[in-house]
């Protein structure tokens, strides 16, 4: 999607709808951009919304069904908590080759810096 400045770093930033290829939401005000670490680099990613943050017991993780109408290739697993399921996507699965290397080459950049 493009790239933001984020305290003085440059961050990519996609957009998981597109991404996914179930089209392309118009920005509204629920629309956030959350950062993730990927490879050792930070990116963002555009989602509809946040509604909250919690921390899973990893203990509640399970691996996707085979049987399930969702593609399992970017899904680490399942999470269950008391009234749903939280799919955990595998992060590193969002970015295409020539994006994990822009990634990779950013991160050993800034560990060459802060030396």
């Amino acid at each position: 999607e493009g790239i933001i400045n984020l305290r003085g770093k440059i961050i990519p930033v996609i957009d998981l709808k597109k991404r996914f290829g179930i089209g392309k939401k118009e920005k509204s005000k629920d629309s956030r951009i959350i950062i993730v670490e990927i490879l050792g680099q930070k990116a963002g990613l555009i989602v509809d919304a946040v509604h909250e943050v919690i921390t899973i017991d990893e203990n509640s993780i399970e691996p996707p069904s085979p049987v399930t109408t969702i593609d399992t290739a970017f899904v680490e697993g399942i999470a269950k908590t008391d009234d749903r399921m939280i799919i955990i996507i595998k992060l590193h699965f969002l970015f295409k080759v020539n994006e994990k290397e822009m990634l990779l080459n950013a991160s050993s950049e800034d560990t060459k810096e802060r030396s």
